[in-house]
């Protein structure tokens, strides 16, 4: 049986469920029908985009820590960028 894929943004609001909720990462797994240790995989991955040291091991560099922030942004100015092409078609069929 093939394991589900999930989208990066999945990943992430479960995550942060997981960091900033009251539930326990075994209760939003269970809830979310995630396997725990998948779950637990993608918070350790997350805190390390984020920059924390304790997760990371000896001799193991810190990564890139404003990636996940600058593809959220690219995904916004993206948005926005769609939202004005499509109102200046909007507005130049208007004149």
């Amino acid at each position: 049986m093939k394991s589900p894929q999930y989208t990066q943004e999945f990943k992430e609001e479960v995550v942060r469920q997981v960091l900033e909720g009251q539930d326990s990462l075994v209760q939003v797994a269970r809830a979310l029908g995630v396997n725990q240790n998948t779950l637990s995989t993608w918070k350790k991955t997350t805190r390390k985009w984020q920059g924390d040291p304790s997760v990371l091991q000896d001799g193991e560099e810190a990564p890139q820590t404003g990636r996940a922030r600058l593809r959220r942004k690219n995904r916004q100015l993206k948005m926005e960028q769609a939202i004005l092409k499509k109102a200046m078609g909007i507005v130049s069929r208007a004149r």
